[in-house]
């Protein structure tokens, strides 16, 4: 679905496509603000200076409760360390992969499961990536959560690679 922040519909948890210290004054992180208000910003930050020890390393993201029904949770999931470029890099991937993973774990360890997830088109604000290789690279990523390996070995590693990364000017498609 394509709309604007306020527009979506009510879901469980939504993904910010924010950067390493949860400075939250532009792009989507701005229009979340808006609507949950600025303590949501001031606690991500208080989370990433308590467990980050000030900067929270892109490929993780960690989940905080909104106190509102509309949207209960609220996913923080960096593709970037500061604002800039993101193109050509597997950071979307990366961060989509987190958040999964956040979510995961947010089910099997609290009380309150989340079921809905909504994230934005990552990386496609300040980080210049195109929709077209921000979605696939989500897709990947999702595709990669619903159908993890039953072994880990080089062959699967390399596939799993090959499906988000890139070869010089050439994108790896599978």
């Amino acid at each position: 679905m394509r709309a604007s922040y306020p527009e979506i519909d009510p879901h469980d948890c939504f993904v910010t496509a924010g950067n390493a210290f949860g400075i939250m004054t532009a792009g989507i992180d701005a229009a979340v603000v808006s609507f949950l208000g600025p303590s949501i910003m001031k606690r991500v930050q208080h989370h990433i200076m308590d467990r980050y020890r000030g900067e929270q390393p892109v490929g993780t993201a960690f989940i905080l409760p909104t106190g509102n029904d509309r949207q209960p949770f609220l996913c923080h999931a960096p593709t970037m360390r500061v604002p800039g470029s993101i193109e050509g890099t597997d950071k979307i991937y990366t961060a989509t992969w987190a958040a999964f993973l956040a979510v995961q774990n947010h089910n099997v360890e609290q009380g309150q499961r989340i079921e809905t997830l909504a994230f934005p088109a990552m990386g496609t604000g300040f980080g210049g990536v195109t929709f077209d290789e921000a979605a696939r690279q989500m897709a990947v990523a999702y595709d990669h959560y619903l159908h993890p390996p039953h072994r880990l070995d080089w062959d699967q590693v390399v596939g799993r690679h090959k499906a988000i990364s890139y070869d010089g000017d050439k994108r790896v498609i599978r």
